[in-house]
């Protein structure tokens, strides 16, 4: 019977080797306390316990060897002051709490400074928070363990403004979301494995340039957000099928500029002005290798779409209504279906590049229907209704100056 009581005892106690590496290591917040405003203060090498709180402004310097850990509870340093800058930090295992948003960084103040830090098993990454003319730049950033929807976001942007994301290196994390932040940049970052690379939700101005984005299950998404500058990122590899490489709804002068879109099962997917004034203006960007390079939905059409480049696509273009395309301004794009001639080889086609709704009504009427696509019997069907149609087919889109795409020598 002892033995037993015993074995119970071990059984329900707390394991010390658990709780002893945040218990046993020295408190970070009596340093934080002990420096003087606008002190540079570096820490010696190895780990400190958080959470702590920045109240002044300071530099907090942990070249590249000193740790803050939280030991799994709560958000790992808060950020309270103006100007105050934070680089070679390794910060850890915030808590798992959405209702309070643990994180590795919480900043509710301006002109922070987070340059060259780790921040890992967080729940969300850098919270900005009313935070603005912020620099997060150089960082690393890595998640918690869970599924992709309880994993928390990267870098969170919340009623700020003229913030600067750059240069990041992003994964296994759930997305940057700005919420109500206008006029703030996001360029430079490397983003693997997340939900959204980018989510924007009624922020405009803010421009998102030179990315890297891979293996998540959306791109860049920008909903309600007008103004957006999307310009030379390159995606690629974003394979989900509810996603797309570039998601945009109610939108009003977005440019989307120079992207570079490969391997996703969208390129890009926009509903149609509802306003007459919701104008996407598409140009220079190159759509290869995807099972769609462009999806239109919605009444009618609008949006301009000049020099872009579409080659290797499964299908170039598809349309939920034979009127989401009608009213689009199409001119100049690139096309490797281009079924015309160039009889003085200037590169451009003596007609007009044109798209016809044949047997591809089928997947409008029945979308279950894509599955097929590409299948042998679904080309002879699309073959034989261009050689005597069923029905009058619609035309989804005329460029009249088409380029032409020379296929290179084998």
């Amino acid at each position: 019977m002892r033995q037993a009581w015993l074995l119970l005892l071990f059984l329900i106690a707390p394991t010390p080797a658990v709780a002893a590496p945040h218990a046993s290591l020295p408190p970070l917040q009596p340093l934080l306390d002990a420096a003087a405003a606008y002190a540079t203060l570096k820490l010696g090498p190895g780990c400190y316990a958080g959470p702590a709180v920045i109240r002044k402004p300071l530099t907090l310097d942990g070249g590249g060897r000193a740790c803050i850990d939280n030991g799994g509870r709560g958000t790992v340093l808060t950020v309270q002051a103006h100007d105050v800058t934070l680089r070679g930090l390794h910060l850890t295992r915030s808590g798992e709490s959405f209702d309070s948003m643990d994180a590795g960084i919480l900043v509710e103040a301006d002109r922070a400074r987070i340059s060259g830090n780790r921040i890992d098993a967080v729940l969300f990454g850098i919270h900005l928070k009313a935070g603005n003319n912020a620099l997060v730049s150089h960082n690393v950033l890595r998640g918690q363990p869970a599924p992709l929807n309880l994993r928390g976001d990267a870098v969170r942007i919340w009623y700020g403004h003229g913030n600067r994301i750059e240069d990041n290196d992003i994964a296994e994390m759930r997305d940057i979301t700005l919420a109500n932040a206008p006029g703030n940049t996001i360029q430079g970052n490397k983003i693997r494995h997340g939900r959204y690379a980018a989510h924007l939700i009624f922020s405009p101005d803010n421009a998102l340039i030179g990315n890297d984005i891979a293996h998540t299950a959306t791109g860049i998404a920008v909903l309600y957000s007008d103004r957006v500058r999307i310009a030379a990122n390159r995606i690629h590899h974003v394979r989900a099928e509810a996603g797309a490489a570039l998601a945009l709804k109610e939108t009003n002068g977005t440019e989307v500029r120079g992207n570079e879109i490969l391997h996703c099962a969208i390129g890009l997917q926009a509903n149609s002005p509802l306003h007459g004034h919701d104008i996407l203006h598409i140009e220079g960007n190159r759509f290869a290798h995807n099972d769609t390079a462009l999806y239109f939905y919605g009444d009618k059409g609008g949006h301009e779409l000049r020099r872009n480049r579409f080659e290797k696509n499964l299908s170039t273009l598809l349309v939920s209504h034979t009127n989401a395309t009608r009213g689009h301004i199409w001119e100049d794009n690139a096309w490797d279906d281009y079924e015309g001639f160039d009889r003085n080889g200037d590169g451009i086609g003596d007609t007009p590049h044109e798209q016809w709704l044949y047997a591809d009504r089928i997947w409008m009427e029945t979308p279950k229907a894509r599955f097929f696509r590409n299948t042998p019997a679904l080309e002879l069907l699309d073959f034989l209704e261009r050689l005597a149609p069923f029905s009058t087919p619609d035309r989804l889109l005329a460029d009249p100056r088409p380029h032409l795409i020379r296929k290179s020598a084998p």
